[in-house]
C-alpha cells in the first residue's frame, strides 16, 4: 500500500524559507514522478514543483521558478520541496503527489503537471506579510 507523508509545513514571514518532506513508504520511488501542488482558499489547484526519480529532472510552475527547488533522496525515499523567498500569496496546503512511470513515462506527467494517483495528506504553509 502506497503512503505518501507530508511534513514541514508552518508559519513564516514573508522572505523566509520552509523545508517541506515527502516521505513514501509501500513503495521505492525508482521511477517515478513526484510533484508538489497546493490549494489555497478560493484558488484553483496550482502544481508548483515535479521531479523523476529516475533521472531527477525538475519542472516549476512560472510563479515559484527560481525560489522554490525540489529535490529527492532515494536512500531515504524522500523528496523535498525547499520554500526561499516566500511571499503572502504562497500560502496554501501543499500535497505531496506521485504517480509510478508505466506506459506514460514520468517526464510526461511532471511536464504539464499530468493527473497521479497517489496523495499526501498535505501540510499548511503560511506566510505573513
Amino acid at each position: 500500500q502506497v503512503q505518501l507523508v507530508d511534513s514541514g509545513g508552518g508559519l513564516v514571514q514573508a522572505g523566509g524559507s520552509l523545508r517541506l518532506s515527502c516521505a513514501a513508504s509501500g513503495v521505492t520511488l525508482d521511477d517515478w514522478a513526484i510533484a508538489w501542488f497546493r490549494q489555497a482558499p478560493g484558488r484553483e489547484r496550482e502544481g508548483v514543483s515535479c521531479i523523476t526519480s529516475r533521472d531527477g529532472a525538475t519542472h516549476y510552475s512560472d510563479s515559484v521558478k527560481g525560489r522554490f527547488t525540489t529535490s529527492k533522496d532515494n536512500a531515504k525515499n524522500t523528496v523535498y520541496l525547499q520554500l526561499n523567498s516566500l511571499k503572502p500569496e504562497d500560502t496554501a496546503v501543499y500535497y505531496c503527489v506521485a504517480q509510478p512511470g508505466g506506459f506514460l513515462r514520468p517526464h510526461y506527467y511532471c511536464s504539464g503537471f499530468g493527473p497521479m494517483g497517489y496523495w499526501g495528506q498535505g501540510t499548511q504553509v503560511t506566510v505573513s506579510s
